[in-house]
């Protein structure tokens, strides 16, 4: 019998609060099913599908009631509150859902939807996480230049935004791509810039460069409107740009270049103006 997942298994014996279950009349384990959980013309030898878990006092215990997640499974399930060991989830059980705070990429507060998988930890008691990376499958059925949805489950300040697409496979926005205030459970919907050979996926936020590029010009014209001037050039550095602009410094060139070309804009010593 295994903690964590549906299966079906064999009435041995009838008490007066519930049922005792086990994988076949001579096997050593059992588990019970509550009074509370049991159909009332069950019998013995009767088998019937059910889900095991661990009850409040650590001990196994069987329901027929449908658990949103099973074992490796991911999800989206909602906070109920948050406590001083973790985060507790419904899902879809009489017991919440602990997401011990070890296991959180972000943090959550009370009515949040939030991205985990089912695990056993080292007790063998079901939990939740947020580190998704090992239960995400590989992208199938997605080429380059796609739109997807996904949820960021986790950001890298050295590899950049990890995406579960549709909340199920692996992808990344690379960190020179990610929007600065790129957030762990934020919805995106993010271009296909490559299928790895291992099915792993890399994503954009951004559009086609040359859509891009328009789309960022305008972005700096509305900017010298609002205040009058851009108060750097395009040879500040790279972290000021992203700051301040939410561009790359290769975005803002190209932009500024466009800009500048279509006579717009005036680079002067260490402003932009419009023309």
């Amino acid at each position: 019998m295994k903690i964590g997942i549906k299966q079906t298994l064999t009435v041995i014996s009838k008490v007066d609060f519930g049922v005792y279950l086990s994988e076949s009349e001579d096997s050593g384990e059992k588990v019970l099913l509550p009074k509370k959980q049991t159909p009332g013309n069950l019998k013995l030898g009767d088998q019937i599908e059910v889900f095991l878990y661990k009850d409040s006092m650590d001990r196994p215990i069987a329901t027929t009631n449908e658990p949103l997640l099973t074992l490796g499974q991911v999800g989206k399930l909602r906070v109920i509150e948050v406590g001083k060991i973790g985060a507790f989830l419904d899902w879809g059980l009489e017991k919440d859902l602990l997401l011990p705070y070890r296991e959180m990429t972000g943090k959550v507060q009370a009515g949040d939807q939030v991205l985990v998988a089912l695990y056993l930890d080292k007790s063998g008691r079901l939990c939740g996480t947020m580190r998704l990376y090992k239960y995400l499958e590989t992208g199938k059925g997605y080429s380059k230049g796609d739109w997807v949805d996904g949820t960021v489950y986790e950001v890298s300040d050295n590899f950049g935004a990890f995406v579960a697409i549709d909340d199920k496979y692996q992808g990344l926005i690379p960190k020179k791509e990610c929007p600065k205030n790129i957030k762990v459970g934020q919805v995106v919907k993010a271009r296909v810039t490559a299928v790895k050979a291992d099915g792993k996926i890399d994503l954009s936020m951004n559009e086609l460069s040359h859509i891009q590029m328009s789309v960022d010009a305008d972005k700096i014209m509305r900017k010298i409107t609002a205040e009058g001037r851009i108060a750097f050039t395009d040879k500040a550095s790279p972290e000021l740009i992203r700051e301040e602009m939410d561009m790359s410094k290769n975005e803002f060139k190209k932009a500024v270049g466009n800009l500048l070309k279509a006579g717009k804009i005036a680079i002067l010593e260490d402003s932009i103006e419009a023309k």
